[in-house]
């Protein structure tokens, strides 16, 4: 078995496998072709692919490869018929790849897709790796742009009190930024609209924000439901007052297949202090705050907003390690007797075969389409082609 590792697009500077995954994927029965410098940008020389087994092949060769994996989508017009394209191709967000890849007669799977209530799905789950990272980034980033120490300090020159840290949103990423903020000695505050995040936003050090008429707002998926306009209104309320003297806040909110929700609108930010920085964790898919500028750093009413996109992308060495980590583990359970084998009765691939919500929405697992056609699980994304 042939498998091929792209070297990714300019600006995304991780790398899907890294070369101490190498080893475990050639013990499973695959040739290893990495593309010329894959990994430059994540400190892994084209050598060190080698020293491990791998093949340093062009572009061309290692698109001939039978199964691909990259992180962002390749162009498909390159890619063979029958081709296994493994990456992070968000369908729902770009129903037109999944197009192109059926009209490719391309196998899709996007790992963005994987079941994350399913244990044995945990060591694959690339969104939990990425976010987690995110999270602990996000919270350097703020920091490093607030104009006053984080800490508590006690000095000969007067006491400075801890910087007050605001997390919307405590998911993967959410949990991380409030546990990187407290290990920083800030008073830290969270909210979510899951009820059951308060044990947990309190177990990592923060103190949960509760909202009047809050309930448990999660799918079978772990994803936050879509909420009703009106309480929208009454959480941005209620957090972005908490939020009106915090010296760094953190929007986290996320809506599978769904643009991000709108959590700081302008008029909050208004009324938020001079100085103060909000780091918008979903500038990618339209963000959280209402003044965002995706991809770049803006002031508005003395607040710096930061926007950069892939927070995960700006660490590519940790962030590498853990993709290709998830990747290989993924890999590696569906080769049966030397051979990709793709087991339609496999929950990871498509999806719980309970009758639950998740698999009602059509959320099949992380198979999007076989040899050219929709996996039938994948109902609701069918009406969005």
């Amino acid at each position: 078995m042939r498998l091929g590792v792209l070297k990714e697009t300019e600006g995304e500077m991780r790398v899907a496998i890294v070369p101490n995954s190498i080893p475990k994927l050639i013990k499973s029965g695959f040739d290893i072709f990495i593309e010329k410098d894959a990994g430059i940008f994540a400190n892994h020389s084209n050598e060190e692919y080698e020293s491990k087994g791998a093949k340093i092949s062009s572009r061309d060769d290692v698109l001939s490869c039978e199964t691909l994996i990259s992180i962002g989508v390749p162009d498909l017009e390159n890619l063979s018929e029958g081709t296994v394209l493994i990456c992070v191709a968000d369908p729902f967000r770009n129903p037109g790849t999944v197009s192109n890849s059926i009209s490719s007669g391309i196998t899709l799977i996007s790992m963005d897709m994987i079941p994350r209530r399913l244990s044995r799905a945990q060591s694959m789950d690339v969104n939990s790796s990425q976010d987690n990272l995110s999270g602990y980034k996000a919270v350097l980033l703020g920091a490093s742009k607030v104009p006053k120490a984080i800490p508590m300090m006690t000095t000969s020159a007067g006491t400075v009190k801890p910087a007050k840290f605001v997390i919307m949103g405590s998911g993967v990423a959410g949990l991380q930024a409030i546990a990187t903020a407290k290990r920083m000695g800030a008073i830290v505050y969270a909210s979510d609209v899951r009820k059951s995040a308060a044990e947990q936003i309190e177990s990592v050090g923060g103190r949960f924000i509760e909202v009047e008429g809050m309930d448990d707002f999660e799918d079978e998926s772990g994803y936050a439901k879509p909420l009703t306009p009106e309480f929208i209104q009454k959480v941005n309320d209620t957090v972005c007052e908490v939020a009106s003297d915090a010296d760094v806040i953190v929007t986290t909110a996320r809506i599978f297949g769904r643009p991000a929700p709108i959590t700081i609108p302008e008029s909050a930010v208004k009324l938020f202090k001079e100085g103060s920085v909000i780091v918008d964790m979903n500038a990618d898919v339209g963000g959280n705050c209402e003044l965002t500028s995706p991809g770049g750093t803006v002031t508005e009413y003395g607040v710096t907003i930061i926007g950069i996109e892939n927070l995960a992308g700006t660490m590519p060495t940790t962030a590498s390690m853990l993709y290709s980590n998830n990747l290989t583990n993924f890999v590696t359970s569906i080769v049966v007797d030397g051979k990709l084998a793709l087991d339609t009765d496999d929950d990871i691939l498509v999806g719980p075969s309970t009758e639950s919500d998740f698999f009602v929405e059509g959320m099949g697992g992380v198979l999007i389409c076989i040899n050219g056609k929709l996996h039938p699980n994948q109902t609701r994304l069918g009406g969005l082609l």
